[in-house]
């Protein structure tokens, strides 16, 4: 049924990168706020393959103080409710999120219209399904694109937070999910374009991972976890149909 095993009834998708271009979004937030603070550091500039290697797909303040460990630049925790201009990772991570929200506002977010089919054929076939993300919008993201309507559940970097879950590459948030639907890790599929997500479904051993590469690193996908890489869920919705 629509490109899975049998044995599946419940549906994890990540947000950013899987069901919307958020991704983009996120990566140019990224490179605002470290380019600001890196150039008062006198350092080179954040780049895709940083966004890559060492944010995409975790929480912020994971990716805040993963990258800067790249660095070799230490900063004091801080508080969450830090403000931007504060040189702590929370103060960082919470200018980040700024410039998202900012974007989201100015500019939108675009669904990638495979994933919106892919979405509502999973409805109709009456799969379980729920967003697991690491951003703090996630709901704000599935209200402003209409998504929200075929998602049951979500577990995002709210509950990341609330919860004190660890993020991707854990697979704790993945495994609430599933827990929340009452389903064992082996009914469930996780879809993931951030090799940190496909890491993560992979440790909580869950039936079935599908690696989405949206930015050519479909070698990379499988060989940290993927089931199966498709560039777009449609291809899945079209397997079936042949």
């Amino acid at each position: 049924m629509l490109g899975l095993p049998a044995q599946v009834t419940v549906c994890l998708f990540d947000l950013d990168g899987v069901l919307t271009d958020t991704a983009a979004v996120h990566q140019a937030a990224w490179k605002e706020m470290f380019d600001a603070f890196l150039t008062d550091r006198g350092g080179a500039p954040f780049t895709s393959d940083d966004y890559e290697e060492y944010v995409d797909g975790k929480p912020r303040t994971d990716g805040v103080r993963d990258f800067l460990a790249s660095r070799d630049i230490t900063l004091p925790e801080g508080d969450p409710d830090d403000p931007q201009d504060a040189k702590t990772i929370n103060g960082l991570g919470n200018r980040k999120n700024d410039a998202v929200q900012r974007r989201i506002r100015t500019d939108g977010v675009r669904v990638f219209e495979g994933s919106r089919r892919y979405l509502q054929a999973a409805q109709q076939a009456g799969l379980r399904r729920a967003v697991v993300s690491s951003s703090a919008n996630t709901q704000e993201v599935l209200e402003v694109t209409g998504l929200a309507q075929y998602v049951e559940l979500r577990v995002d970097g709210v509950t990341i937070r609330t919860d004190h879950l660890r993020g991707k590459p854990a697979p704790d948030t993945f495994l609430t999910a599933a827990k929340q639907f009452g389903a064992d890790p082996s009914q469930a599929v996780v879809f993931e374009d951030a090799l940190a997500g496909v890491e993560a479904g992979k440790a909580g051993g869950f039936g079935y991972v599908v690696g989405v590469d949206r930015v050519g690193q479909a070698d990379a996908l499988s060989k940290h976890g993927a089931s199966v890489v498709v560039q777009d869920l449609a291809e899945l919705l079209d397997g079936d149909d042949q």
